[in-house]
């Protein structure tokens, strides 16, 4: 399982190309079924190479009959019934060696509800990091929580966790494709609790929130039972030890038996929702007035239904699918493709994982404005599938290419569909399928395709998927966004394979994807290219007495052509990191790359780095820099770029968060300065208590341009701004009693301003949203 909260490695890496094979469809289906037949023979004689070596530990989990609070008190007479495990291994830092802490977690169940509780042991009990907190935002505190593959697949695993005061977070862990979600929210109850020498969790999970078996015999669950204790070092304990040389986590789990006969219950549930709001505009902006603009009121309706333990439906009417959680700010400036935003609406995240595929062809924030959905997810034995139906009234649609993307939003409706089945083979392998439509009037878009994953050993792993797509524009798009006409179509396909072990790790991946494919309903914008990319590290791992945990070295190098061979980058990358006391990680990146663009030859040379670490358990630093060469894509010249990024997160307490963050990015070409933006953000966040809190954000955007400097043509100058402003502010009150049983009350409002207007205030809102979740 990858830590939470712990620094991703930045670097400039390239990831969608493209090319235009033409394969029938006929083609597809005898591939498809051959694919089926050499992975799952492949497998069957990988299998015992792809499983840990070693004996499985079985705990036996007891039936309690006896009533359990959740209080963190454990004074219950059904606690000492239950099974008691230790975790007795620290394996980050250190790999497999005493944990320095002692832990013990008891497990029980009833006809209802899973219990664990957590006694937590502390040498240095003063040094325990615990605040209140929001769901999912206390992985920098001390915590202890299990995953939960409940089908003992050893591909996915359900994870709790809770901090000393109880703040939840959960998560999902797809091992298949190496991605764990905090954006999933289950339904279920936690308490902590400091002591003097320590501190105590209790939590019970309902049944109703899980997906497992649907059997009357005893069940197997894997189970990785884990503490957090981030001092100097972030220290990671377990009941498990993990292996390095094995590449993967869910099948490193010990067993749980026991469950005999557990269901979810009637596990139906009725999400009603009101959402509110009103608002005032501008419409004769800077010196009109504000106006009175729409009130819109909206009553809602989600049901979910647990047919099966492993068989779950949903369906929405006139859905919620409001947002009150502000996206982070990204400047958009100087870049050629469409910048991402994650997904963050409740409907959607349920069993997201099962849609998650190598590329991204599931991206359900184009679905804009819809007035239904229905949704359904299950798995029996080997087989997975999913499916959703929505009616979309608002269609967004990104036009993808080689050196460049646009994007833009329609008012007609479309139907917009997913299917996905996924199946498992043997040795932690897994293929799948895929269908996607989006279609309205004169437009659609169809895609289909296969995807997999082939343990060959502990330690590599080989990951493909191949996609066709079938496209047809309306004339007015054709004309206004130079795109084909009539019905087209072509192919995608991504070949990567991993090696990955306790020192080295390789890979080297081929990707592929024609000049007039589209997946409308993911987020590729970029196509009509073939991309190879390859690398390597090495990691030094410390032992106690060294300053540091780990150091890594690595370089990596890829080359971009179109399908007609020009080639349009090529890049080599060496880079080094350090991770050591004080939580800290250190990086230092250099790359040359040789690129094409818009028919001239550019050579860029970067430097990059990355820093981070906590003088404090209330202060933490972070510090991201580029520069070096880069292409200037609005007049195709050379140029050199500068990029600061700092950040602070200072906890004032146990109630108070703060988070400030600053962009600065300058781009000097031949004359001057071409601009200078700078993006600055601000968070602050009180937690009355473990349901309220209270949050202001404010985000401002600041960008200076030399109008002279732009010389597409002689009429540019007149279209650039030689500053624009914007600021977004947004006041929160929010009250969860769960993920779905909420009350938000806010305000929000947008300034803009440029060379002539002062910022000025745009528009201004209040909203609300009531939601109830009726557990029947």
């Amino acid at each position: 399982m990858r830590e939470p909260g712990l620094a991703i490695r930045r670097s400039v890496d390239v990831r969608t190309t493209g090319r235009k094979p033409k394969l029938e469809k006929t083609l597809t289906v005898v591939l498809t079924i051959a694919v089926l037949q050499v992975l799952d023979a492949a497998s069957l004689e990988s299998q015992q190479a792809a499983n840990p070596a070693g004996p499985q530990i079985v705990h036996h989990v007891p039936r309690t009959t006896l009533p359990i609070e959740i209080d963190a008190i454990l004074d219950e007479a059904a606690w000492k019934q239950a099974a008691t495990i230790a975790l007795d291994v620290e394996t980050k830092p250190g790999e497999n060696i005493a944990a320095p802490a002692e832990t013990e977690c008891l497990i029980t169940y009833d006809d209802h509800r899973l219990y664990v509780a957590f006694r937590a042991q502390d040498p240095e009990p003063e040094k325990i990091r615990a605040r209140l907190a929001d769901r999912d935002s206390a992985f920098s505190d001390d915590w202890v929580g299990l995953a939960l593959d409940t089908f003992n697949d050893q591909r996915r695993a359900f994870e709790f966790f809770v901090n000393p005061l109880g703040v939840q977070m959960d998560l999902t862990m797809d091992d298949v494709n190496d991605d764990e979600d905090s954006s999933w929210n289950a339904i279920w109850s936690s308490a902590g609790r400091l002591t003097e020498t320590g501190y105590v969790v209790e939590l019970s999970v309902p049944f109703s929130s899980l997906r497992f078996p649907h059997t009357r015999g005893d069940q197997t669950w894997g189970v990785d039972l884990l503490r957090m204790m981030p001092r100097s070092t972030r220290h990671r304990m377990s009941n498990n030890p993990q292996d390095r040389d094995v590449n993967c986590y869910v099948c490193q789990f010990s067993k749980l038996v026991g469950f005999r006969g557990i269901t979810p219950g009637r596990n139906l549930e009725l999400n009603p929702t009101f959402t509110g709001g009103a608002t005032e505009v501008r419409d004769s902006f800077p010196n009109g007035p504000l106006e009175t603009g729409d009130e819109v009121s909206d009553l809602g309706l989600t049901v979910s239904w647990g047919v099966t333990p492993n068989l779950h439906l949903s369906g929405t009417v006139n859905p919620d699918f409001s947002q009150v959680e502000a996206d982070a700010a990204q400047l958009e400036v100087n870049t050629q493709f469409a910048l991402f935003f994650p997904e963050r609406r409740p409907f959607f995240l349920e069993d997201a994982d099962l849609f998650r595929t190598r590329l991204n062809t599931v991206f359900t924030r184009n679905v804009a404005d819809p007035s239904v959905g229905l949704r359904a997810t299950g798995k029996a034995g080997k087989n997975a599938f999913g499916v959703f139906v929505a009616q979309d009234d608002l269609t967004n649609l990104v036009f993808p290419g080689n050196q460049g993307s646009d994007s833009d939003s329609f008012d007609f409706e479309t139907t917009d569909s997913v299917l996905r089945y996924r199946r498992d083979l043997k040795g932690n392998s897994a293929i799948g399928a895929l269908v996607t439509n989006r279609s309205g009037g004169d437009y659609s878009n169809l895609l289909t395709g296969i995807d997999g994953l082939v343990r060959f050993s502990e330690s590599d792993a080989l990951e493909f998927q191949y996609l066709r797509s079938e496209t047809e524009y309306p004339s007015s798009i054709v004309v206004d966004f130079d795109q084909p006409g009539g019905a087209f179509s072509d192919d995608a396909l991504s070949l990567s394979y991993v090696h990955n072990d306790r020192l080295w790790r390789w890979w080297a991946v081929y990707e592929d994807f024609g000049d007039d494919f589209r997946a409308d309903m993911g987020f590729i914008p970029r196509v009509g290219f073939r991309h190879m990319r390859s690398g390597a590290h090495r990691t030094w791992w410390g032992q106690n007495d060294d300053w540091h945990t780990e150091i890594k070295v690595g370089v990596n190098g890829d080359r971009v052509q179109d399908q007609g061979g020009q080639r349009l980058e090529q890049t080599f990358e060496t880079w080094a990191s350090v991770r050591g006391p004080k939580q800290s990680f250190a990086e230092i990146n250099l790359s040359t790359r040789e690129r094409f663009f818009d028919g001239v030859e550019f050579e860029e040379d970067q430097i990059s780095t990355y820093i981070e670490f906590q003088p404090t358990s209330q202060l933490e630093l972070e510090l991201w820099a580029v520069f070096g060469d880069q292409v200037d894509f609005a007049n195709t010249q050379a140029g050199e770029v500068l990029t600061l990024k700092p950040e602070i997160r200072l906890d004032l307490g146990r109630h108070l968060r703060t988070r400030l963050s600053h962009e600065f990015r300058r781009l000097d070409v031949d004359g001057g300065t071409l601009f200078e933006a700078n993006l600055t953000q601000a968070r602050f966040l009180y937690q009355l208590n473990l349901r309220t809190f209270l949050r202001a954000v404010f985000q401002l955007t600041d960008v200076t341009r030399d109008p002279t400097l732009y010389t597409i043509d002689d009429t540019m100058d007149d279209d650039i701004e030689a500053r624009t402003q914007r600021l977004f502010t947004q006041l929160l009150f929010s009250y969860k009693l769960n993920p779905r049983t909420v009350l938000f009350l806010g305000y929000s409002d947008n300034y803009r301003g440029d060379q002539d207007i002062q910022l000025t205030q745009e528009n201004r809102a209040l909203f609300l949203k009531v939601g109830y979740a009726w557990v029947l």
